[in-house]
């Protein structure tokens, strides 16, 4: 029996709002904003929450020096249309030279590494 279960996946940020906004128009969802916590409700998937973090430092991919923590995974029908897509929405890429992969790494307008996967 688990104990738990899980509420939201929670992204520090400098700019809570903006960054909910950028995962609403990637995979849908209400942005609902209090003080400075945002809430991405009914998109597709587990829950996604954003607070503000002041001093806020964007992880490095790939770096042992500051690992990225944690990433997500979102899965996608086709790579090169979503890749356009998110591009347009502001992401940077990180790694997508070997278009033979199921996978391309990007990170958000915040920096936090995300993954586009056809899997």
């Amino acid at each position: 029996m688990a104990l738990a279960s899980v509420g939201a996946v929670v992204l520090d940020c400098p700019d809570p709002v903006a960054l909910a906004h950028f995962y609403a128009a990637l995979i849908g969802g209400t942005v609902e904003q209090q003080e400075d916590w945002v809430d991405l409700k009914g998109g597709a998937g587990a829950p996604l929450a954003f607070q503000a973090a002041p001093g806020f430092v964007p992880p490095k991919w790939p770096s042992a020096d500051a690992s990225q923590q944690f990433h997500l995974d979102l899965t996608v029908d086709d790579l090169d249309a979503a890749e356009r897509e998110v591009l347009a929405l502001g992401a940077t890429v990180l790694e997508a030279d070997d278009r033979e992969l199921t996978f391309r790494v990007y990170a958000d307008p915040a920096g936090h590494p995300f993954c586009l996967c056809a899997c």
